[in-house]
Formats: structure tokens, C-alpha cells, sequence
């Protein structure tokens, strides 16, 4: 199992992007978003990385 994310664990991955994505003002579809720039892409990523670390911050 090690190395092997569970489908709640890839939905829950999910469900955060689309959130840090609408965050910062990025239209994320289902599927396949290989028309975003990098700058938007980065900016989900970065919302994402913020997210996490203010998280660990609060434990």
C-alpha cells in the first residue's frame, strides 16, 4: 500500500484544489485543464502550499 493513494484520499486532493483554484479566481473544469497558463496553475499550487502550512501552523 505504501506509495498508493486511496480514492478518498484522490477525492479529498480534489476537492481541495477546486477550492484553492476558486480562491484565487481560476475556472477549473473536470477533467482535463491543460489550457491554463502556468501563472494560473501556479497560483492554485501556491493557494494550495499557503493552505497547508497555515494548517500545520494551527496543530
Amino acid at each position: 500500500m505504501k506509495g498508493e493513494m486511496t480514492q478518498k484520499g484522490k477525492e479529498a486532493l480534489e476537492r481541495f484544489k477546486m477550492e484553492s483554484a476558486n480562491e484565487v479566481g481560476v475556472s477549473l473544469s473536470n477533467g482535463y485543464n491543460g489550457d491554463l497558463t502556468s501563472r494560473q496553475a501556479g497560483s492554485i499550487g501556491g493557494q494550495m502550499v499557503k493552505k497547508m502550512i497555515d494548517a500545520y501552523k494551527m496543530q
